[in-house]
């Protein structure tokens, strides 16, 4: 069976290099279209307003990849009914919010008790009775549209009730918090957002480094191998930096978007299950080598059975998201989202044959896409171009697995 306690980087510069190759390239994009959209003069893409759009509209592509990624580790499944999910489930919670007027979170609880049936419904058939993902999820992204599509009368429900609303879309502080506008960086800031989202903000960062350094301290106790305290600490002041940096640009625009704590929640429980615990290291073990790990005592019916039931949830989750910044349920929503899912964990380092991969790269991929999402936006290049770049760029990231397996095999 793979090893489950999978030591960290070398700590050579070249490795280090090598396990952040998607940061940089991620980073050369977006310099890239910086560049190319003043040039062309269509603004900024680094624009406040422009950044908080970026996170309000790739929301659903993080919160799917997470549940994508645990499928794909496995040994590199998929599940193609996500997006029709998302559709039966925000067709769900437009009858129940807006038709039949239910309390704001009964009504959340059966959107996300459904998404996580069909999960289940996927994950028996898929998990014990043996029929392959692909036919599996390929039939319920069919039969789930289908049944948004009854469920809807095709007709989109609109809108919805603000107290729906501001559990997904609003900022904080909230607008009636806000208070003092002055002028600098060339707009208006309003005072107390700027302090408000700098404050939150500065304690992500103090966070993040203390829950760094107790990683590092328990990774040398155990005899792991480290980076270099050197690159160590680089690490955590660049990353810091970035922290701010976003924050700033928030603090610039409306404040903090709700929908990015609730980001920020599901991708650090998902880090740490993959990580850190027994069955989340099982998806790793099942993808690395599945009859080894069903020999060593793992049930893998179970493992798979989770893994979709949980696509589900999640699902649903996006779905409840969708609706809200949409303002409305429609039998068209989710429409390619398990691609923009999909091509998030491969491009951000997931392996095709399963049992590599993080949420960390995953989340990475959906930034990636929804960078390209938006620079190309900006720019104005037709949408059928668009499709056609992130099919290269899909395409490159798998060439990129399968050379980088064949080069390992080979040694």
């Amino acid at each position: 069976m793979t090893d489950i306690k999978k030591s960290a980087p070398t700590g050579t510069f070249k490795s280090i290099m090598k396990s952040n190759t998607m940061v940089l390239v991620l980073l050369g994009v977006m310099i890239l279209f910086e560049v190319l959209i003043q040039l062309t003069g269509h603004g900024s893409l680094f624009a406040p307003a422009n950044i908080t759009n970026i996170i309000r509209q790739n929301a659903y592509v993080v919160i799917l990849a997470t549940g994508m990624l645990c499928c794909i580790l496995t040994g590199g499944n998929i599940d193609l009914s996500v997006g029709s999910v998302v559709a039966l489930v925000g067709a769900l919670a437009g009858v129940f919010v807006v038709n039949l007027g239910w309390p704001i979170w009964l009504a959340i609880l059966a959107c996300l008790i459904v998404g996580t049936m069909i999960g289940a419904f996927h994950g028996f058939f898929i998990a014990y009775v043996h029929i392959p993902p692909f036919i599996t999820t390929l039939a319920g992204m069919l039969l789930w549209r289908g049944v948004a599509t009854i469920v809807l009368n095709g007709i989109p429900i609109a809108p919805f009730t603000p107290e729906y609303k501001v559990l997904f879309e609003s900022f904080l502080p909230l607008e009636s918090d806000r208070f003092g506008e002055v002028f600098a960086l060339g707009s208006y800031i309003n005072i107390n957002t700027m302090i408000i989202t700098m404050i939150i903000t500065l304690i992500c960062v103090l966070a993040f480094v203390i829950t760094e350094i107790i990683s590092r301290a328990n990774k040398i106790r155990k005899n792991y191998t480290v980076t270099p305290i050197g690159f160590f600490i680089a690490k955590l002041v660049l990353l810091s930096l970035v922290i701010i940096g976003l924050g700033q640009f928030l603090a610039r625009d409306r404040g903090i978007p709700v929908i990015l704590i609730l980001l920020a929640v599901i991708i650090a429980a998902y880090a740490y299950f993959t990580q850190n615990t027994v069955p989340g290291r099982y998806l790793y073990a099942i993808g690395g080598n599945e009859k080894a790990a069903r020999l060593s005592g793992v049930n893998t019916n179970n493992v798979m059975f989770f893994a979709y039931t949980n696509m589900g949830f999640i699902a649903a989750i996006a779905a409840l998201v969708t609706v809200a910044r949409l303002d409305s349920a429609q039998p068209t929503a989710g429409v390619n989202y398990e691609m923009d899912a999909i091509a998030s964990c491969f491009i951000g380092g997931a392996s095709a044959y399963g049992g590599t991969g993080t949420v960390t790269g995953a989340v990475i991929g959906a930034i990636f896409m929804g960078v390209l999402n938006n620079g190309m936006s900006i720019l104005g290049v037709d949408m059928n171009w668009q499709r056609a770049v992130k099919g290269i760029v899909l395409l490159l990231a798998v060439i990129f697995d399968v050379v980088s397996k064949k080069r390992k095999s080979s040694k």
